[in-house]
């Protein structure tokens, strides 16, 4: 058997013996040892096949007492269960990377025949009306649809006044809704609904201490939208300065992200700030700046280094490649299906937040620089704009 898939087989035939009665409510069943001499598998196969059966909210665990089996009216059953993605991805050119890699981890489970995803069921974009929305929650409630994980729009406040239509409908058609990557739109928005994010403040952090350790003293950070996502980046950020007792440049782009006009004011006020680094909210707006700053003569990674957040694909597609921050797609997804279990289970938990952590990775616009730099605000004065 393909190693790849032999832990989602001993899964199903473990499902298939809670199915039989095998294990009822209140049987344990057998720990990670156990399952592995009982199937002739490793023990981390065991372990994931386990896992698997956890995050579809079949099993739950005990600590120090191990796994039982969910009453099979809370379960995640496999082949019953459908649930519905609703991932509203900000509009642009890099729409449908972005949008392909934030459903990365959804994707391959369903791929893998581990979860059932019913296409379409809440389609948007041509921005219906509340009516049409509420029909949506219904017809996909008739279909089946047992939760949705929406990842709120960061756009607008029309936007934002859509999402909440959506979680109305849902509401009222007792579909159980989990967040992904941010909570709704709106500066300290409180949480009403479970969310799995990426850990931003630890991206945000991470981004600046690696400016900082290669040299790079003045570091600006670029904030983004009035969400929850680019306000724990920019927190982290903060954190960061303060700790290496710097000066903290927040810099906020002159109009709408979208419009490539706007980079060149942002360009200006980095090099007005004589800022020689740079955190930005995200791999778009980065990748805007470093092409802005190349047009003024001002050098990447020489003078200015510049940091991203997400890992598209767009960071990886020239010859300056962009240091960024990548959340882990994948973990979110299952941790996501995790959490909506629970929420089947208990529904009147209160909201839980659960950030998972991502990893910086190093390209050139922001190397490891292990020489003293030069002040970057003479060098900017020195370079004609």
């Amino acid at each position: 058997m393909n190693e790849s898939i032999k832990y989602l087989e001993v899964s199903r035939k473990i499902e298939e013996e809670i199915a039989s009665g095998r294990w009822p409510e209140g049987g344990r069943i057998p720990g990670v040892r156990g399952i592995a001499s009982k199937y002739g598998v490793s023990t981390v196969t065991a372990s994931r096949s386990l896992q698997v059966l956890r995050d579809r909210g079949l099993i739950r665990s005990v600590e120090r007492s191990g796994s039982f089996p969910v009453p099979r009216n809370t379960a995640v059953e496999r082949g019953r269960t459908q649930w519905a993605v609703c991932f509203r991805t900000t509009a642009g050119p890099w729409h449908r990377a972005s949008h392909s890699m934030t459903m990365s981890g959804f994707d391959a489970m369903a791929r893998a025949g581990e979860i059932n995803l019913a296409a379409g069921a809440f389609d948007v974009e041509d921005s219906p009306t509340e009516q049409e929305i509420t029909r949506m929650a219904a017809d996909a409630r008739a279909q089946g649809v047992n939760g949705l994980f929406l990842m709120p729009s960061r756009i607008s406040e029309a936007a934002m006044q859509q999402d909440e239509a959506i979680l109305r409908a849902c509401r009222s058609h007792s579909i159980p809704v989990v967040l992904i990557e941010r909570n709704l739109r709106g500066r300290g928005r409180a949480l009403e609904h479970d969310l799995v994010c990426p850990d931003d403040l630890d991206g945000g952090y991470q981004a600046v201490r690696h400016l900082h350790e290669s040299g790079r003293k003045r570091v600006a950070f670029v904030q983004g939208w009035p969400t929850s996502s680019h306000r724990d980046r920019l927190a982290g950020y903060l954190l960061a300065t303060q700790e290496a007792g710097e000066t903290s440049i927040v810099v906020e782009i002159p109009g709408d992200p979208r419009d490539r006009l706007a980079y060149s004011g942002l360009a200006e006020h980095v090099i007005d700030s004589g800022a020689n680094g740079v955190a930005c909210h995200h791999d778009v707006v980065a990748m805007g700046l470093i092409l802005e700053l190349l047009s003024r003569r001002i050098r990447v990674p020489e003078d200015v280094a510049v940091v991203g957040f997400e890992d598209l694909p767009i960071g990886d597609a020239f010859s300056i490649g962009l240091t960024t921050y990548g959340p882990d797609f994948g973990a979110i997804a299952r941790r996501a299906l995790r959490i909506m279990a629970s929420r089947i289970e208990t529904p009147d938990a209160p909201p839980a937040r659960v950030a998972i952590p991502g990893r910086l990775i190093i390209r050139e616009s922001a190397p490891v620089v292990r020489t003293p730099l030069s002040s970057s605000k003479s060098r900017h004065n020195s370079e004609p704009k």
